[in-house]
């Protein structure tokens, strides 16, 4: 090894899920939205002045901080705005975690949690969820350096109740607990409302899902104004200038088109019930879902073996070669004409 070698900050990094380039295929692997954007997001898109790539965009994201304050019925100065949910993340990440003592995330969870961990070099800890993959509050009862865990959670897509939530938040007041929400508007109830009682709470969620703009990288925080202040001095000390001109006038314009955010969650949510019918008729048993996927496994049906024979037909969901989870694949709800091929191919296949 050469001397600087020795130097490199070693991590192993997270693993995305795959972005095939095909026509004609059926991508259920990374829980997009499968409908567009909103026509007023369209609209802004066609009306943006390319002039103003020349400038600085603003690096307080007034237009979107008060398109979603105004959503939300918070001020301001209680919204952190980022480059899609996982730059917020890990931005709260090297904020709040520096105390030396172990945070603590899920076993079964979003996988970069730990990736950050080990890149900022916090210790964590990862209590195991139960046999039916849910939470157990009481692990969470202990001394640490912070919480995070994903309500509904991935990949599970089980949702925490929020009387659950509220207490590991109640027994964690002497340290940050992250509530992160990126499936929040597809099931369960979103801890938003505790945030005028618990002053140590950040809620993170995302226009990548329930908004259909995963390709744009747009996240947010909610939080009292102590806990936005410290996200922006570090953002400022980091990069000033993270969220882009066109991610601004395009983000404000899906914001405050409410009636089309509503109408393609309801489909989503039609769709998810229609597919839970279908894949309980083909043999399949899953954890109750709460977001746009739902996480299965058949008895008798090896997980892997399945998921590379979807692939062979173009059919793309995600399986994770790990613990617990290597029997179970996840599908991400698509539109009714996808999941009508997703589930032709399995009664074929069957």
């Amino acid at each position: 090894m050469k001397p600087w070698e020795a130097n490199i900050r070693r991590v192993t990094p997270y693993v995305p899920g795959e972005q095939p380039k095909k026509s004609n295929m059926i991508k259920l692997n990374t829980n997009e939205n499968p409908y567009g954007p909103s026509p007023a997001v369209k609209k802004a898109a066609r009306d943006f002045d390319t002039e103003l790539l020349r400038l600085y965009p603003d690096p307080s994201s007034e237009l979107l901080v008060d398109a979603l304050a105004m959503r939300y019925g918070l001020g301001r100065d209680q919204i952190f705005v980022g480059v899609g949910s996982d730059d917020v993340l890990a931005m709260s990440f090297l904020t709040f975690f520096n105390s030396g003592r172990p945070i603590l995330f899920p076993d079964i969870s979003y996988s970069f949690y730990s990736v950050w961990a080990e890149l900022y070099r916090i210790p964590y800890e990862r209590p195991a969820l139960d046999g039916e993959f849910r939470i157990r509050k009481e692990d969470y009862y202990k001394e640490n350096g912070g919480v995070v865990f994903p309500n509904p959670n991935a990949p599970t897509s089980l949702a925490l109740g929020l009387a659950d939530v509220e207490d590991i938040i109640a027994h964690n007041q002497e340290s940050v607990v992250i509530v992160d929400e990126a499936y929040i508007d597809f099931g369960g109830e979103s801890a938003l409302g505790l945030l005028s009682k618990y002053e140590n709470l950040l809620v993170v969620q995302t226009f990548s899902k329930s908004r259909s703009m995963a390709g744009l990288r747009i996240g947010f925080a909610m939080g009292n104004p102590a806990l936005i202040k410290a996200l922006n001095d570090v953002k400022y000390s980091f990069n000033s200038y993270t969220m882009n001109q066109t991610s601004l006038l395009l983000g404000t314009a899906a914001v405050e088109d409410e009636a089309y955010f509503q109408e393609t969650v309801g489909k989503i949510k039609a769709t998810r019930e229609r597919a839970k019918e279908r894949l309980r008729a083909l043999g399949f048993v899953y954890p109750e879902p709460s977001a746009n996927f739902i996480f299965v496994t058949r008895p008798g049906t090896d997980a892997r073996t399945l998921f590379e024979a979807l692939k062979e037909k173009d059919i793309y969901v995600r399986y994770f070669d790990a613990p617990r989870i290597n029997q179970y694949l996840r599908v991400t709800v698509g539109t009714d004409g996808q999941m009508e091929r997703l589930f032709e191919f399995l009664e074929n296949y069957l």
